[in-house]
């Protein structure tokens, strides 16, 4: 897993990160042993926050310096809308629960929490701000898909949950993110970035962030 630099300084300071990475809930899918309940509470609070999620990375197209990321901000609009959610349709579908049953689900306090966190990064700071408040639900899912990828029982009936996750596309989109973060760091703040006193707030802003994410995982654990 090679996600670049930033992630790689991020993920080593947010203390939260095992208690993401590592949750209860992240764990019963890998055995196997989360109530399929559980996992359809958390699935359709997920599906109702990718579409906050989409509106952060939207965002981000206006928060963008240039052309180039403009363009890659706006292709994550395009698979969270198009790609990644239509995990969640067609899973909660086979569980009896349509799309609009989906969207007249009240959005939990975590999700409502979470999801706004994100957007004020981004509407009170910089594109910076953004990313580093959008980058632990990104890479973090990647790290946690290939993980569980090696380690998930056979039998997990939570399998296409995380070969989404660990698939080639996801991990790709991954890297790119990764790669993302890493170039507008060094286009604002120099090659030295973490050495630039907006080091700490980024920092500080990626593990809120982070620890929001844990607290999302109990949806499905509560």
């Amino acid at each position: 897993m090679n996600y670049g630099r930033a992630f790689a300084l991020w993920r080593a300071a947010a203390p939260d990160w095992d208690a993401y990475a590592r949750h209860a809930f992240v764990e019963g899918l890998k055995d196997g042993t989360l109530p399929r309940s559980a996992f359809l509470t958390y699935l359709v609070q997920d599906y109702l926050f990718l579409i906050q999620f989409s509106r952060a990375w939207a965002l981000a197209v206006v928060k963008a310096g240039d052309l180039d990321e403009m363009r890659a901000c706006a292709a994550t609009v395009h698979v969270l809308l198009d790609h990644e959610m239509s995990l969640h349709v067609r899973t909660c579908a086979e569980a009896g629960i349509d799309t609009a049953a989906m969207l007249r689900t009240p959005e939990a306090i975590t999700n409502i929490a979470y999801t706004r966190y994100v957007l004020d990064a981004g509407l009170s700071g910089d594109f910076l701000d953004l990313l580093a408040a959008l980058m632990p639900c990104v890479l973090g899912y990647g790290e946690i898909g290939l993980r569980l990828a090696r380690e998930a029982a056979p039998d997990t009936p939570y399998r296409d949950w995380i070969d989404t996750y660990a698939g080639a596309d996801y991990q790709e989109a991954c890297r790119q993110a990764g790669a993302l973060v890493d170039g507008a760091l060094r286009k604002r703040l120099g090659e030295g970035f973490d050495e630039s006193p907006r080091w700490a707030v980024l920092t500080d802003r990626f593990a809120t962030a982070t620890r929001l994410e844990a607290g999302f995982w109990s949806l499905g654990t509560a």
